[in-house]
């Protein structure tokens, strides 16, 4: 039988690039090569589309050093059709590959935000993970809260900072309070944030941000143990939620952010010491979450919980880090579905869902 030609997408022109990048060598070596067949696809920070290596240890994290898409055959989507076209000079409309479905290992803006998911819907390839609307509203954290919100789900507070403003107004400090983080909406790996603890250092966060980002998220700090929780969609339509993790930081990191998830790894504690109940309701949660943004596939729902169990929810990503030391693939592990089961069902998914409007 004939194997499934699975294109592996990744890089992309978000900040997250190369965390794109080590997703990618992960997944490309977990196919089972039984089923699949991998076409490597790159997306250079410039936002050309090139044939990847064939060797996926080359797009992982050398000591300190992170990777990138390295050159390669330029390419492109045909209108419609499954294959891979190239345009390189004297190959322009060879066809290089066809393809069935494509893995989008992409993180952040011009990849996990809806751009890709509707280039793929308008050529007719399915895809793994949400659709377009989900994908878009799952990225804008400001329309994630506001989406949860009106699901009556648990959120912290926050301010939308629209663009062209510099700082917040005495009533919105008043309702945030001290300290708080100041985001990018639309970015992820902690590109971007500043935990801030004095007013006057609000405006030069905010500056920080829109290096990332027009659009700014500001949101108050949540006392609390930071919990994940992985959600997964079977071919035959059920959605599930993983066993949770905690995530431990060393003693002398103060919050999440990029070096403590990528280059300096703390622990991730599967199943989270929690109460039975508090699981049960964190879990259930998170299946609420992906449902009320429409998603598809896979999510991985972030949560603060309190000392009374109270839980808040942080962040829905919809194409969560699946490198070495990602929470989203060790949740599944200890779940019961291992690295390579967990692509395979993300690839079946795909295929049985297929695209067009649903």
């Amino acid at each position: 039988m004939a194997k499934t030609r699975v294109a592996v997408v990744f890089g992309g022109q978000s900040t997250e690039h190369a965390v794109s990048c080590v997703s990618a060598a992960s997944v490309l070596a977990h196919l089972d090569p039984e089923r699949y067949e991998a076409v490597p696809v790159g997306i250079t920070p410039a936002g050309r589309w090139v044939l990847g290596p064939s060797d996926p240890e080359v797009l992982r994290i050398s000591g300190r050093t992170l990777p990138s898409v390295p050159p390669g055959t330029a390419l492109t989507l045909p209108a419609a059709g499954r294959g891979l076209i190239a345009l390189e000079p004297g190959r322009e409309g060879e066809v290089l590959s066809s393809v069935d479905v494509v893995f989008p290992v992409l993180h952040g803006a011009f990849g996990e935000d809806g751009t890709v998911q509707g280039l793929l819907e308008m050529v007719g390839l399915p895809y793994v993970g949400p659709g377009v609307l989900a994908s878009a509203a799952a990225m804008d954290k400001g329309f994630t809260k506001k989406v949860l919100a009106a699901e009556s789900l648990p959120i912290g507070r926050y301010v939308d900072l629209p663009r062209g403003r510099a700082d917040l107004t005495d009533a919105e400090r008043g309702h945030l309070g001290l300290p708080v983080f100041v985001k990018p909406s639309r970015a992820g790996s902690s590109s971007g944030i500043t935990k801030v603890t004095d007013w006057a250092d609000v405006p030069a966060a905010i500056a920080h941000a829109r290096t990332v980002d027009p659009k700014v998220l500001i949101e108050a700090a949540v006392a609390g143990r930071e919990i994940e929780c992985g959600v997964l969609e079977f071919p035959d339509g059920r959605v599930e939620a993983s066993q949770p993790g905690e995530i431990t930081l060393a003693d002398d990191v103060d919050w999440y952010d990029f070096e403590a998830k990528y280059l300096n790894p703390g622990d991730l504690d599967i199943p989270a010491k929690l109460d039975d109940a508090v699981a049960d309701s964190l879990r259930a949660t998170a299946v609420a979450a992906f449902h009320a943004l429409d998603c598809q596939g896979l999510a991985r729902v972030d949560f603060f919980v309190g000392e009374d169990g109270e839980l808040t929810i942080n962040e829905v990503n919809t194409m969560p880090g699946f490198t070495p030391s990602s929470a989203f693939p060790k949740m599944w592990e200890v779940t019961g579905v291992d690295y390579r089961s967990l692509v395979t069902t993300l690839i079946e998914t795909a295929l049985a869902r297929g695209v067009g409007l649903r």
